[in-house]
């Protein structure tokens, strides 16, 4: 079975402001040193998810770059093997790769509340103008959006890293049998507690091999509810 990873940074260990996610070419309010600790970590988390996921004996796993300009991961950081995609003109956006034969799982890493969530740190949808999305009548952020789209190929959301908030509202509509890790306590838009960095690592590979090892049971997303 392969596995999809779909990796933001927004939810990522350590991350608590838009200058640590916004990539210096843009200019105004950016930090070179900040945004590459961000990319930094990003990677990271992505390579513990791969590395569960390969553990629990996925045969090939493919990294999607799902953040802003999609040209931030450092791919000499993830494990040999890993496929990676990047740049912002996909078809398939976030999820890139779920259409492919053979993937049997998707896995959420760095994901973050959606738009206008109480305490969740940088929550948005998409983007800054955005205040509320609904499918069937039910707000979702961009986890439920991305996996409405996975669903559609018959790929199930059997994993979730990001901030409690996020991981609470991902519970809440895609079910109990999501395996989520929180790497870091909302205080506000702007504040979180965050784990050690390696904690958090560390708890990202057990949950993405255990939610992996499962995958068979999982069930796609669909709007059928």
């Amino acid at each position: 079975m392969n596995v999809v990873i779909s990796v933001d940074m927004e939810g990522v260990c350590g991350v608590s402001s838009w200058v640590q996610v916004s990539p210096p070419e843009f200019g105004g309010l950016v930090n070179g040193t900040e945004y590459q600790a961000a990319r930094t970590q990003m990677t990271l988390e992505a390579a513990a998810a791969a590395e569960g996921a390969l553990a629990a004996g996925a045969t090939g796993v493919l990294v999607n770059d799902s953040h802003d300009t999609m040209r931030n991961l450092l791919p000499e950081l993830l494990p040999r093997g890993v496929r990676f995609t990047t740049g912002n003109d996909k078809p398939l956006s976030m999820v890139q790769g779920v259409q492919e034969g053979g993937v049997g799982a998707l896995l959420f890493v760095g994901y973050h509340a959606r738009a206008g969530s109480v305490r969740g740190p940088l929550a948005h949808t998409w983007n800054g103008f955005i205040r509320d999305v609904r499918v069937n009548g039910r707000s979702t952020g961009e986890y439920g959006l991305n996996a409405l789209v996975a669903g559609h190929y018959g790929v199930p959301v059997v994993f979730a890293a990001g901030d409690d908030v996020a991981l609470a509202e991902i519970t809440a509509e895609l079910g109990e049998g999501v395996v989520t890790v929180p790497v870091k306590e909302g205080l506000s838009t702007y504040a979180a507690i965050h784990l050690h960095p390696g904690e958090a690592r560390e708890r990202i590979r057990e949950g993405a091999e255990r939610a992996v090892r499962a995958a068979a049971d999982a069930a796609p997303y669909t709007t059928r509810w």
